[in-house]
């Protein structure tokens, strides 16, 4: 067990989360006062003793999962799978198990006489299948895989390692003997079917420990590898999960960024060298600049008003897009928001109250000042924005609107939008849709492109990021 905590402790290090040796050694005293039959016992008495920061304890869960359990558990699946099409042909597996031993006897030999992988195989016997995989593995030399390129390679040598084609040749022997000694055709085919399904299932318990080997060895090169790709991935696509994750991201992204506008502002706050006004300045200290004189210059923050659509064909658009702008809402003087559907009403309140991610959700619902369950009609809500609230724009204000400017044929007000870009500093519009999609059917994307500023397609987080960085940086 000792070895095993050992391991362990070098891959959370691995994965940057510092174990000391006196931690190590706190981890051996507590387990051995606890009971390690207890699963969640065991992992929370790794976690105190080797995890110092609340942001680690995420990582380590991961790994202790993939590390210490998992693996058995999708081996059984794999292979339960492969004895679960007998059941659709009307076989038991233990009865024909029974009878092939029997007819091995009256045949003069044994299951035994197979070999140790081939007869583990026949008779499931994952404990034995599980240390095979784990030595032919170790002799492959998966613990040296960096990515996820190298996965089929692996899982190959391991396969190569383990023999499981050879395997496979004696089942399918001794089924070809078993028909030969007069054996039941359909137990026959059924007896087939087995040899391939357990040979598809040693090859998929194969690669997946590799996967979850590389999961252990290169934890941040994984985690990413999965933020970049969910970097790249359309708002349109994304699983519930995937959705959740996006907003961890989100708020990565956001932090960089403040990041960067913190140091800028430093830069800005201390000014410019100004080396004439220094010269000046130190001519009575015989040109030696004792005394430094910065130009100071001050950048204003611009105010931002949004116009977000929130009709279900962009509402996963719009949340990530909120969730930006607001993660970031020191970077503007003054903010307000606006959704719509048909009518447009105004939720800035919403985000002075209560935490952001609650307010996106009511804000993607209506915010209790719209009807969410109607058709799009962008002419609408922009005559709306014009007699109502165009005075909250002025000469420091950058609208954003992000929609698809699918109009249901409707009157687009175009001239709407002109005013309002004749006030504005500057108009943005974020389209979910391909540019070459624009003006066709009842997309009105065309009528509204001579007044915006910056019109771009925006579809995934990447496009989104680099928007908003132009925006505040």
């Amino acid at each position: 067990m000792q070895q095993k905590i050992l391991e362990f402790t070098n891959i959370l290090r691995k994965s940057g989360i510092r174990v000391s040796t006196a931690e190590t050694i706190d981890a051996f005293k507590a387990l051995d006062e606890l009971s390690i039959e207890d699963r969640g016992v065991f992992r929370d008495a790794l976690c105190a003793t080797m995890v110092k920061r609340g942001e680690e304890v995420a990582t380590f869960q991961q790994l202790f999962d993939l590390f210490w359990s998992g693996f058995y558990d999708s081996l059984r699946e794999q292979f339960e799978e492969a004895g679960a099409g007998l059941a659709e042909m009307g076989v038991d597996l233990d009865e024909l198990l029974k009878q092939i031993a029997e007819m091995l006897q009256d045949m003069d030999g044994e299951v035994g006489d197979l070999s140790d992988l081939a007869r583990a195989m026949l008779l499931g016997d994952l404990n034995q299948l599980e240390q095979m995989i784990r030595a032919a593995a170790e002799a492959s030399g998966v613990q040296n895989i960096e990515n996820f390129l190298q996965v089929g390679f692996f899982s190959r040598r391991t396969l190569e390692q383990m023999g499981v084609e050879g395997a496979s040749d004696e089942l399918r022997d001794l089924a070809a003997a078993l028909e030969e000694a007069g054996m039941d055709p359909d137990q026959v085919a059924a007896l087939r079917r087995l040899i391939e399904g357990l040979t598809e299932a040693a090859r998929k318990g194969i690669r997946n420990y590799t996967e979850r080997e590389l999961q252990q060895q290169n934890h941040d090169y994984m985690e990413k590898f999965r933020r970049e790709t969910l970097l790249e991935k359309s708002f349109y696509h994304l699983s519930e999960d995937e959705t959740r994750k996006m907003r961890e991201v989100v708020e990565r992204l956001a932090q960089r960024i403040k990041n960067i506008l913190s140091i800028r502002r430093r830069r800005l706050k201390r000014g410019k060298l100004d080396l004439h006004q220094t010269l000046r300045r130190n001519m009575s200290h015989g040109g030696i600049p004792f005394e430094l004189i910065f130009k100071q210059r001050k950048k204003d923050r611009p105010k931002l008003v949004i116009l977000c659509d929130v009709s279900s064909s962009v509402a996963n658009v719009s949340r990530f897009m909120l969730q930006f702008v607001y993660s970031l809402q020191d970077a503007f003087t003054k903010i307000r928001s606006y959704v719509f559907v048909a009518e447009l009403g105004d939720v800035t309140e919403l985000f002075r109250e209560g935490d952001i991610s609650q307010s996106i959700e009511k804000a993607l619902d209506g915010g209790g000042v719209i009807n969410v369950y109607t058709r799009s009609n962008f002419g609408y809500a922009f005559h709306h924005f014009w007699q109502n609230h165009l005075s909250v724009i002025d000469n420091k204000t950058t609208v954003l609107i992000l929609g698809d400017a699918r109009n249901n044929y409707n009157d687009p007000r175009a001239w709407c939008l002109r005013d309002i870009h004749n006030k504005a500093k500057n108009v943005v519009w974020l389209n979910p849709e391909s540019p070459s999609a624009w003006g066709f059917g009842d997309s009105v994307m065309n009528r509204y492109l001579p007044y915006t500023d910056v019109a771009e397609e925006c579809r995934n987080l990447k496009q989104l990021s680099s928007i908003i960085d132009r925006l505040v940086l």
